[in-house]
């Protein structure tokens, strides 16, 4: 339960606060403090209703500090950073230059094996090879000259009546 006593300090808070969104996390529990419910403080700040009764939730279990920090991830979650990253590609893009064909499976073993992490999809190394410029190159099943299986067909034909 938010107290008239907790709405005040938080009001204090908000003053004290520059960052938008921790801002309105505040206004949000400061004014369900002031008895408004969770319907009228969603359509007052934009939050889900849902939202407000979880940063509620949050401040009456786990008091000011819950509000205040940022759980979500963002770069600094990241497995290497961006120098390691370009010293990781450096030599498959050595072998690329020769001619050497390198599938994602080689580079996803060789990034798990540098972060220490097994990583259970290969999304991390796309999203990495992307990052860096890099783009995807298949070769064609078959040859973009060859012949219709009719022409071919034909073709054995000829062959075939030549020889007798």
């Amino acid at each position: 339960m938010v107290t008239k006593e907790n709405s005040q300090n938080l009001r204090i808070a908000m003053d004290k606060k520059e960052n938008e969104k921790h801002y309105k996390k505040l206004l949000s529990v400061a004014l369900r403090g002031e008895g408004k419910d969770n319907k009228e403080i969603a359509s007052i700040i934009g939050f889900h209703p849902g939202h407000v009764s979880k940063l509620v939730s949050d401040f009456c279990n786990k008091g000011l500090d819950a509000l205040l920090h940022d759980d979500r991830g963002g770069p600094n979650r990241r497995n290497m950073t961006d120098e390691e990253e370009k010293a990781f590609l450096a030599g498959y893009e050595e072998a690329a230059k020769t001619g050497q064909i390198t599938t994602i499976a080689e580079i996803a073993a060789a990034y798990d094996k540098a972060t220490g992490k097994e990583h259970g999809s290969k999304s991390t190394v796309y999203y990495l090879l992307h990052k860096h410029g890099w783009r995807i190159v298949a070769p064609q099943t078959t040859h973009p000259g060859k012949a219709s299986d009719e022409v071919i067909e034909a073709s054995k034909k000829l062959t075939l009546n030549s020889k007798k």
